[in-house]
């Protein structure tokens, strides 16, 4: 029964976390983010079933220190992504040989990205109580205060009330795509660190395995040319392809973004090139990414890295 109370402990932290974010502070916001981490924990080292009782306890702390939707909010978009990817993280079958086969890291950053696609149009759901039209007025008040900071409203670099328009209107459309990229990459990153904590502390059940040599399945690339012709529909549908969409993408470029970790292994200079790389992603502002999601796009429709070879290399860890 020690999941239990692991998942009690993990719950409530995780609810304190969440809960901060009425304070409407910078270090609420940044605590608020970090509130999935504890049911990952939980659920990686502690059986996935600590992870359920961590999402349960927190929706109930939720709904009692805010009010019954927020708990409602938490429990979805909060905990059960949290303890869905640490189940897939721990499924695992004997092989042939008997030795365990556990579920294949491309197949769970392809997972992240399903489910961050997934998360961001719930919760769009649930705030606006499934009316597609406030969902709009939603992504259009974002909209206009990113045009706001961005350009000015009056002198002669001043947009025109026309392009103005049109600009809100585009990024509005386009908010779910850019929100599902980013909660991919957070999704991600908690969970590697996650793994990470519960590794050093000796409690991960399976074997991590090499993060660089990940390649997500061909149906990757098939799921995200169906989302981007059903982004073109109207209402929640149309929102959920800009989602996957922009989810996937993500994902296809973290794996080009791994492909190029595996690819310098062994390499001299290795530490300078890749940060070099994240340098430029950085100045670019992520534009460099597009061309790292056509390069994982293509490792995994075409095999790039099975057909042309692995570079040899000292044996991979977690961190590399």
């Amino acid at each position: 029964m020690n999941f239990v109370a692991t998942g009690i402990g993990a719950g409530l932290v995780s609810a304190l976390l969440t809960a901060v974010i009425v304070k409407a502070t910078p270090l609420a916001a940044v605590l608020y983010l970090l509130a999935p981490i504890p049911v990952l924990i939980a659920s990686l080292g502690w059986d996935h079933r600590s992870g359920l009782v961590a999402g349960i306890v927190g929706g109930v702390a939720i709904a009692l220190i805010l009010s019954p939707l927020s708990g409602i909010g938490f429990a979805l978009i909060t905990a059960l992504p949290a303890w869905w990817l640490s189940y897939l993280a721990l499924l695992g079958r004997p092989g042939a040989d008997g030795t365990m086969e556990w579920f294949p890291v491309g197949r769970l950053l392809a997972w992240t990205a399903a489910t961050a696609a997934l998360t961001i149009i719930a919760a769009g759901v649930i705030s606006t109580g499934g009316d597609y039209g406030a969902f709009d007025q939603n992504a259009r008040a974002v909209a206009e205060a990113f045009v706001n900071t961005q350009f000015t409203s009056t002198g002669p670099e001043a947009l025109s009330a026309e392009t103005r328009e049109e600009l809100v209107g585009l990024l509005a459309r386009a908010t779910p795509l850019l929100s599902a990229q980013g909660f991919t990459t957070i999704l991600a990153l908690y969970l590697w660190a996650a793994a990470r904590i519960v590794q050093a502390s000796k409690r991960l059940p399976r074997p991590w395995p090499s993060v660089p040599e990940l390649v997500m399945p061909r149906s990757a690339g098939l799921i995200l040319v169906a989302a981007l012709a059903i982004a073109s529909i109207d209402g929640f549908v149309g929102a959920l392809g800009m989602a996957l969409a922009g989810a996937f993408i993500m994902a296809f470029s973290l794996q080009g973004l791994a492909a190029i970790h595996d690819r310098t292994r062994g390499k001299s200079g290795r530490a300078f090139m890749l940060s070099a790389l994240y340098v430029l992603i950085v100045i670019t502002q992520g534009i460099l990414m597009v061309a790292l999601a056509l390069f994982g796009l293509a490792d995994s429709v075409f095999g790039l890295r099975r057909r042309f070879g692995r570079r040899p290399g000292p044996p991979s860890t977690l961190s590399t």
